[in-house]
């Protein structure tokens, strides 16, 4: 935790120091990239700021989280709005940087007056972003980054009001998933941990080594990784040196593909069983067949099994032209992250952050959403919409295309 909050400090430093202001780029969630403005008669937009990672490594979860969140916000639109007002993305690349990420915030604060907040991907950019929101009191909504601190960053009773909420699961829970999979389901007591460098990786290996510990077991290996290294033997042999029966993972697609081809080089034939993100499509493309058989935790695997779901895979295909989501978790997430505060700004009959809080913690309506029917999904003492292991999905990869890996249907309620 000591390095953690030394990182994050100089981040805030460097974050502090930024002086240029970047532009911003509205976007009507009717017709993305159309340039369509509201007439002059129109009641002016409520624009929502959606940020996240929409080039670089992390960009298939930002594209896939981005077009869920079109998408709903699209259907919005076409049954008339909010409040009698359209809703308006102000879209922004903060690619991954934890800087950026913050400065974008600010911008959507101060300059775009945006109502409330949806997105980011990254765990240490959220960290980095998500306190301009809670100064501002305007809400967001996380709809991707897994981190276990973002809820708990402004919580009760040193902050009387928490402005960050979160629809994706927490690193606390997946690594409940993770290693329930290798020690409770495969009885395996040996095992490595690859994580990279980045607060994300950092933070979800200790989260894995916590639930070990719960278990009275500790990993034989720890191991680190570079974002952009690609030859992980020297890690992988000292991980199968000390015995290790499974890998557990936490990084990012393009450098779990090199974990995985790494090990197919060395020879080594041990499960691979990581966070989410081994569900990502750079990880199944650049890893081939050496990606099969790897198990993760997923919020949402791309099979229609209620009607939400089939309607939001039709309504992919309709906006993409194309079935294939890149990530499927993070589509359905910035999905339902628009639909919950939707329900919430509909409630607060407001656009008034304070208002909008409040009634995400006490929401009246049930919401259909992709991931799990919400009903009352947050409260004033817990910001989390996932709270139980058994309401995620264990997934494998199978003939390049992640699966369901187990047929048991997980707890589909809010909490």
């Amino acid at each position: 935790m000591k390095p953690f909050l030394a990182l994050f400090g100089r981040a805030l430093v460097t974050l502090l120091l930024l002086a240029p202001q970047l532009s911003a780029q509205a976007v009507p969630a009717e017709a993305v990239g159309a340039g369509v403005r509201p007439s002059g008669g129109e009641r002016a937009p409520i624009r929502v700021g959606v940020s996240g990672p929409f080039s670089g490594p992390s960009a298939p979860m930002g594209l896939s989280m981005r077009e869920g969140i079109r998408i709903a916000a699209a259907e919005l639109n076409a049954a008339g709005g909010l409040l009698g007002r359209r809703v308006e993305l102000v879209e922004r690349d903060d690619e991954a940087s934890n800087e950026l990420g913050a400065q974008i915030v600010r911008d959507f604060i101060h300059r775009d007056r945006v109502t409330a907040g949806l997105g980011i991907v990254n765990t240490g950019v959220a960290l980095a972003s998500q306190r301009h929101y809670q100064m501002a009191r305007i809400p967001v909504i996380t709809s991707v980054a897994t981190g276990s601190l973002i809820t708990k960053q402004f919580q009760p009773p040193e902050f009387a009001e928490n402005y960050v909420f979160r629809v994706s699961a927490s690193d606390t829970l997946q690594a409940a998933v993770i290693v329930e999979e290798a020690v409770g389901q495969r009885g395996l007591t040996r095992l490595a941990i690859l994580h990279d460098a980045t607060n994300y990786g950092v933070l979800g290996s200790q989260d894995l080594v916590t639930t070990l510990r719960a278990r009275g077991l500790a990993p034989v290996a720890v191991e680190r990784f570079q974002l952009r290294e690609t030859d992980m033997r020297p890690q992988l042999e000292r991980a199968r040196a000390a015995g290790a029966q499974a890998v557990l993972t936490y990084g990012i697609g393009p450098e779990l593909a090199h974990i995985a081809n790494s090990m197919a080089r060395l020879g080594w034939q041990v499960p691979m069983i990581g966070s989410w993100t081994l569900a990502m499509s750079s990880f199944i493309e650049l890893a081939g067949r050496n990606a099969e058989g790897a198990r993760m935790p997923q919020t949402f695997i791309a099979e229609a099994r209620t009607p939400a779901q089939a309607a939001f895979l039709a309504a992919w295909e309709r906006a993409t032209g194309s079935a294939r989501i890149p990530v499927p978790p993070a589509a359905a997430q910035g999905y339902d992250s628009m639909l919950l505060l939707a329900a919430a700004i509909r409630q607060a009959g407001s656009l008034e952050g304070p208002r909008i809080r409040e009634a995400l913690e006490n929401l009246d309506a049930e919401v259909a959403g992709v991931v799990m029917r919400y009903h009352r999904p947050f409260s004033p003492d817990n910001h989390e919409t996932l709270l139980r292991a058994r309401q995620i999905h264990l997934g494998e990869i199978r003939d390049g295309a992640v699966v369901f890996a187990q047929e048991a249907t997980p707890d589909e309620t809010g909490p």
